[in-house]
């Protein structure tokens, strides 16, 4: 049997999970002093580049690739069963801007989808998540593979404020 492994995930692995993390930035927690702040300074701070009053999209602190983001609901639940007609289709129409964004970002292909419960994939089981992954010719490569490693062309905070502005254009209502 291989083994695959993804070190750069390991901060993910090994953080403490008291609370909620999706809660928190629901909240307007600022995720790096862990204290409650006015909602510009931390979604900055936690790469929230949308909310609304149902839900919220931020950069996925671990991205499979560049501009992979995530869209949450407020609303703490863990199936999707569970939310309401209204947040559910909100998610929904945001799924369907997202991949215009993504496509506008340079993505050649786009993987979509929830992991639910933890014996469906969910890393944070807890809190119902859609995930945005934009897929470029060639993002999969021995280097990710074999070399325990992955290159990004791009700073992270450079990719935050790209998606921030198209999420200006392709998000306004």
């Amino acid at each position: 049997m291989d083994y695959l492994y993804a070190p750069w995930r390991s901060e993910y692995f090994n953080s403490k999970k008291d609370t909620c993390v999706f809660c928190a930035i629901s909240k307007g927690v600022n995720l790096h002093t862990n204290t409650k702040e006015d909602f510009l300074l931390s979604d900055t701070s936690n790469h929230v580049f949308y909310r609304d009053s149902k839900i919220f999209c931020v950069m996925n602190k671990f991205p499979y690739t560049p501009g992979h983001f995530l869209i949450i609901p407020h609303t703490h639940t863990h199936s999707p069963e569970l939310l309401d007609l209204e947040t559910w289709l909100r998610l929904q129409t945001f799924a369907q801007k997202g991949v215009a964004l993504l496509k506008e970002f340079g993505a050649s292909g786009i993987n979509m989808g929830m992991n639910i419960e933890r014996a469906g994939g969910a890393g944070i089981p807890e809190h119902l998540h859609l995930h945005l992954v934009p897929r470029y010719i060639g993002d999969t490569n021995f280097l990710t593979t074999i070399g325990d490693a992955r290159a990004y062309g791009v700073n992270f905070d450079m990719i935050f404020k790209r998606i921030k502005a198209l999420s200006e254009v392709y998000f306004a209502s």
